[in-house]
């Protein structure tokens, strides 16, 4: 019997996270240069991204949760639309930073109201799509789910660069209006084609409200806090190490980091596609491979001096994330019912966020010190992970 093709509908529900790594790509290429456009420090650029984590740390779990009962597809929607609207905002304040309509203190806190405002209503696409692809997997083919999961928004992750460094050179505010026209596209695909499917608990209120320490995937969560903080780290601090290392001006390091972020974003789709959804891998082995390449990544960045260094560095990072996203989230998943798999979602998109609050405020302050201490940092961090990786079993929630 011959298979079929895959029809546009199979498509659809990864849009959003497709779109949503795509924008965090170039927000997170471009942002760097766009704030030392305006004058502003590292750890002011770094508190941007912090601040804005911290509220998607809070909503993202209230969002996995109101998807138990709203259904999937409205959740999704609300965080494709703001994330568009946040991000036309978002621009417009860089413009007016660069043009000398706004400056000082009122430029530098409507840049961070509005970054925190747009998290809010855009911390609802991860977890809305997450929790769709639980309900639509079994325990067997659930990490494969994810990995197709992650690799939507790592393909997401790999145009954003390409976007950014190429819109970069007519502009630095083209990538971040190229983002939320993307986004907008996205919503009206999803509201199109998409069927309302995902399991609907209107009563479900009691057991979706989880303990953010629940004993049965706290273990994961260690981990899960551990890479995305280090992976934090990197991703807010190597614009300016690129730069400051290769001697570059802002709109030519937006372009070169870009670049490097490619090789990244690929090597982690390679992991996604080839090894998660082939070989069928089970989540807690995921986390054993992926955590050792990363370290191996922060190792080598501690000591990167020239654009080949760089790109092996992010090349190993993007194979470690690649294996160790899809295993966090497909762990926490198997480790709850299916009437939990909602606020599970929440939970599992929330523990990245937290590492964005934590990882760009203690990089750009070590930076400040000592271009090599952020690195350093990561790898006092990922070492003592992998151990405990290796020392903890996946619990599987049986019904």
């Amino acid at each position: 019997m011959r298979r079929s093709r895959p029809r546009l509908a199979d498509f659809v529900p990864y849009a959003g996270v497709f779109a949503h790594g795509m924008g965090q790509t170039i927000v997170m290429t471009t942002l760097p240069s766009l704030g030392r456009e305006i004058h502003l420090g590292e750890f002011a650029i770094g508190a941007i991204i912090s601040a804005s984590s911290l509220v998607f740390f809070i909503s993202s779990r209230i969002w996995g949760r109101v998807s138990d009962r709203w259904g999937r597809k409205p959740v999704i929607l609300v965080g494709l639309w703001g994330y568009a609207a946040g991000t036309m905002v978002f621009a417009g304040l860089f413009s007016a930073g660069m043009q000398g309509l706004l400056a000082g203190s009122l430029l530098y806190g409507l840049i961070i109201g509005t970054r925190m405002g747009q998290s809010i209503l855009m911390s609802a696409t991860a977890p809305g799509t997450a929790a769709l692809i639980a309900d639509t997997t079994t325990p067997v083919t659930r990490a494969a789910g994810m990995g197709r999961l992650s690799a939507a928004s790592n393909i997401g992750s790999i145009m954003g660069p390409a976007i950014a460094g190429t819109l970069a050179a007519v502009s630095l505010l083209a990538p971040l209006i190229f983002a939320a026209v993307a986004s907008a596209a996205c919503a009206l695909l999803i509201h199109r084609f998409l069927e309302h499917r995902g399991q609907v608990h209107p009563h479900s209120r009691g057991e979706g409200a989880m303990r953010l320490l629940d004993r049965r995937y706290l273990p994961y969560l260690a981990l899960g806090m551990a890479v995305f903080t280090g992976f934090s780290v990197v991703q807010q601090t190597i614009s300016f190490r690129i730069q400051d290392m290769l001697l570059l001006d802002t709109r030519s390091t937006a372009r070169t980091v870009g670049y490097i972020m490619i090789i990244s974003a690929v090597a982690s789709l390679f992991a996604q596609t080839v090894l998660v959804q082939r070989l069928k891998i089970q989540p807690m082995v995921l986390l054993r491979s992926g955590m050792p390449l990363l370290l191996t990544s922060f190792v080598l960045l501690i000591f990167a001096n020239s654009l080949p260094l760089f790109a092996l560095s992010m090349g190993f990072m993007g194979l470690g994330m690649g294996l160790c996203g899809p295993g966090f989230t497909a762990a926490v998943s198997l480790a709850v019912s299916a009437r939990e798999q909602g606020a599970a979602a929440g939970i599992a998109t929330a523990v990245p966020a937290l590492g964005f609050i934590l990882g760009p405020l203690a990089g750009t302050s070590l930076y400040q010190l000592n271009p090599h201490y952020p690195y350093v940092l990561t790898v006092l961090i990922m070492v003592p992970a992998c151990v405990m990786a290796f020392r903890i079993r996946q619990h599987m929630h049986v019904e």
